[in-house]
């Protein structure tokens, strides 16, 4: 590694971490209606937004009817992009004239966005017009990722009030984490990547010449609007087929350490926003000691696996420096690997390098991220809310070993809230491991896959785990483009994403429903170092023991046949 190597480490973390207090902060005041200083610029755009829709923002809503409105906006939402993309050959802003997507990939594609995972099958600049682009997914962009943030809401409301029948309103929470918490940001993302050289425009191509004295057709679109919210709402799906790697969307050093901080600003602030609710910092930086230590333990091992030479190249010159195969030149194998880290760790799924080129390590790393539950910041609410349900499991096993009654915050954990908690960790193996058996015991699945052996194993388990993750990344070689992967991948994100919240939502009514006890001196303490270890240790061994199995077939048999 050289000197701009730890220069990009360092202000990766440094952006990240320093803004993060103020910025959580920031959303507890907005979230909760305070006054903020962008109260005075959008609150008569949020008074119209109610009046337009009908909805009263003073009637908090149970948890039952929170979740029945969480659930039709997402079906109605889910319906529209079904519509736009398959009827995208008749409609506007198509200058290609494109035609609509089969409906298999319609299917596929739309539950990728409603559930914030932008999985993608196709290649956005050959198959999908500026409106689809636009209206379709890059306003989902939007509220998938508002969504989510609501949901954690709910649960810290949960957490924080006494004897509570409700937990906020859905629509007064949708519409403030989409108007303060993510547009503005967008807005100021969007010029810095413009400003860096990201196409904004409705060109959409331009006719360029190559060195060699060639002509080329270069796709252009509106660019720079969907990459900013992509990033910032931990979407990741991009403009371009190949994402952030393409150099209209990430087209510098700059543009990649602006891009890579974005991916988890909001994940990583929204733990101080818990702090808030429950008037605790000390919560948060528990939970955030433990998140960073997770990420460090994974990124530490994947850039020391990416810097060793492939033993498999003969060349001695070769040997002497990190394998680049399929990495861009202009970031390099620590920007390539920070950012599969980030990109994994975030649940956002962009990337800018092809990980199917990772060495096998690397793509444990990748793996192991998304199968601990989306955990490691995860995706904006939805990494701590995760991370939440994993603190009250940590809890509940501290109260095992002591025999007690196990009580997070004051409030006690029963068979109720335990069932809903043992609940959420079948999501992952239901989708990663039932789904992702059934494709590969079907017919024609290995149709996808482009290696033999452990690596194409490996590949069809990374997509069925990014798919279940919400993530969205994926091992370049596989071929998810037929009717059965888009199907059952499909599945595996609904349940990803439902399997999650549900149960979220049902666990912040009912601790909002209980009276609560002051914490006495026989409690548990939940903010220091002692806990976050049991924390870290919950989370890999309840998380991660489940696929270990899976990874000996997969990534670890790579990595000894390539013999390190």
């Amino acid at each position: 590694m050289h000197n701009h190597d730890y220069a990009l480490l360092l202000g990766f973390f440094l952006l990240v971490l320093l803004p993060a207090p103020w910025l959580g902060r920031f959303y507890y005041r907005v979230m909760e209606g305070q006054r903020t200083w962008l109260t005075p610029l959008l609150s008569p755009l949020e008074r119209a937004a109610y009046r337009l829709a009908g909805v009263d923002s003073r009637r908090e809503q149970t948890w039952q009817q929170y979740a029945l409105a969480l659930v039709t906006f997402n079906l109605a939402g889910l319906a529209l992009l079904l519509a736009v993309l398959a009827l995208q050959g008749v409609l506007p802003l198509n200058p290609q004239h494109l035609p609509g997507q089969s409906w298999s990939l319609a299917f596929n594609t739309a539950v990728s966005f409603v559930t914030n995972t932008n999985w993608q099958a196709y290649s956005g600049e050959a198959s999908l017009s500026m409106f689809s682009q636009m209206l379709g997914l890059t306003v989902q962009n939007f509220v998938s990722a508002a969504t989510g943030l609501a949901v954690l809401v709910a649960l810290c409301r949960g957490i924080a009030r006494r004897s509570a029948s409700s937990i906020g309103n859905f629509w007064v929470d949708l519409t403030r984490a989409t108007l303060y918490g993510l547009l503005p940001l967008s807005l100021l993302l969007a010029l810095l990547l413009i400003w860096q050289g990201v196409p904004q425009t409705f060109i959409d191509q331009v006719q360029a010449v190559t060195l060699q004295g060639n002509e080329q057709t270069l796709p252009m679109g509106p660019v720079a609007s969907q990459v900013a919210i992509k990033q910032l709402g931990t979407n990741g799906g991009g403009f371009f087929g190949v994402n952030a790697a393409h150099p209209f969307e990430n087209p510098s050093a700059w543009s990649n350490l602006f891009e890579l901080v974005s991916i988890v600003l909001i994940p990583v602030a929204l733990v101080f926003t818990f702090g808030h609710y429950v008037k605790d910092l000390r919560q948060s930086r528990a939970i955030l000691g433990c998140m960073l230590a997770l990420f460090l333990l994974g990124g530490a091992t994947a850039l020391w696996a990416e810097h060793q030479p492939n033993p498999a190249l003969a060349s001695a010159l070769i040997e002497q420096a990190a394998p680049l195969e399929g990495k861009e030149s202009r970031f390099g194998t620590t920007g390539s690997v920070l950012w599969a880290v980030t990109t994994t760790a975030a649940s956002n799924g962009s990337v800018n390098a092809m990980h199917d080129s990772l060495n096998p390590l690397t793509g444990l790393v990748a793996l192991a991220n998304m199968m601990l539950g989306e955990v490691i910041f995860g995706g904006v609410g939805a990494g701590l809310y995760g991370m939440l349900l994993f603190v009250m499991i940590a809890v509940f096993l501290a109260g095992l070993m002591i025999g007690r009654t196990p009580h997070y915050l004051g409030k006690s954990l029963q068979a109720s809230e335990v069932k809903l908690l043992v609940a959420t960790l079948l999501v992952m193996p239901v989708g990663a491991l039932v789904l992702g058996a059934i494709a590969a015991s079907l017919p024609g699945a290995e149709g996808a896959l482009s290696n033999p052996g452990p690596h194409g194993f490996s590949q069809l388990l990374y997509a069925y785990t990014s798919s279940t993750a919400n993530n969205g990344s994926a091992f370049a070689g596989f071929g998810a483009n037929t009717p059965l992967h888009n199907v059952l991948l499909g599945l595996a994100m609904l349940i990803g994403r439902f399997g999650y919240i549900l149960p979220v939502l049902a666990l912040a009514g009912g601790l909002a429903a209980k009276r609560g006890a002051a914490s006495g001196a026989d409690s548990f303490p939940t903010h220091g170092v002692l806990f976050a270890s049991l924390l870290l240790m919950t989370v890999l061994l309840v998380g991660g023991l489940t696929f270990l199995p899976t990874l000996a077939l997969g990534p670890i048999a790579e990595h000894l046949s390539l013999g390190f």
